[in-house]
């Protein structure tokens, strides 16, 4: 009797959990969103078949700082609507790493923080950094974010509101969510994206 009242209590506290986490927000799968701080604007795939979130980045070296891992990389966009291109370096501290298993083969990939600015929220997620020059979109959502921000409409696109205010509401990253055996959870980034 014990036992089924704490499994029901365990039920009804994660399932207010998940209630209270989560956004009443329906998101479509290509959204505007803002790299923060620097308040660029992309357009996002939003990719219910990866794992990870993924960012457009390019000379990518790791290296050490005081003993901890590090990930020094270069982030060029083009804005053609405006002539312009965007370039800076940066460096972050490595999260971890992330073994992507595809048609092509084996992908390593360093992960690192970022924000991203949805829907006027600002969302600390995790980005794993790869050259995606060939791909249509610089910035590839996956299912840790989505998660965040709310419902996946597969059929339709920009269905929230681009920017993000000074005073933006911010959720910091959440490292425990998703599990472990991201590695394997992520095999299908590779096949997913060849597609974009």
């Amino acid at each position: 009797m014990r036992r089924m009242a704490w499994c029901l209590t365990a039920l009804m506290w994660s399932s207010g959990l998940a209630v209270a986490e989560s956004p009443e927000r329906t998101v479509g799968w290509v959204e505007s969103v803002t790299l923060m701080p620097w308040n660029l604007p992309f357009e996002a795939k939003l990719d219910s078949g990866a794992l990870t979130s993924s960012l457009d980045a390019r000379d990518i070296e790791t290296f050490e700082r005081e003993g901890e891992p590090w990930v020094r990389f270069r982030l060029r966009f083009d804005d053609d609507d405006k002539g312009e291109t965007f370039a800076m370096h940066l460096e972050r501290p490595r999260e971890r790493r992330l073994t992507v298993r595809g048609a092509g083969g084996t992908d390593d990939r360093p992960v690192v923080l970022l924000e991203v600015c949805v829907d006027g929220v600002r969302y600390e997620e995790e980005f794993s950094l790869r050259d995606r020059s060939e791909m249509t979109y610089p910035i590839l959502l996956g299912r840790r974010t989505i998660g965040h921000l709310g419902r996946l409409d597969a059929a339709s696109q920009h269905l929230t509101e681009p920017g993000c205010s000074g005073d933006a509401r911010r959720v910091a990253h959440r490292p425990d969510e998703g599990g472990q055996g991201a590695a394997d959870a992520d095999a299908d980034t590779a096949s997913a994206e060849a597609s974009e």
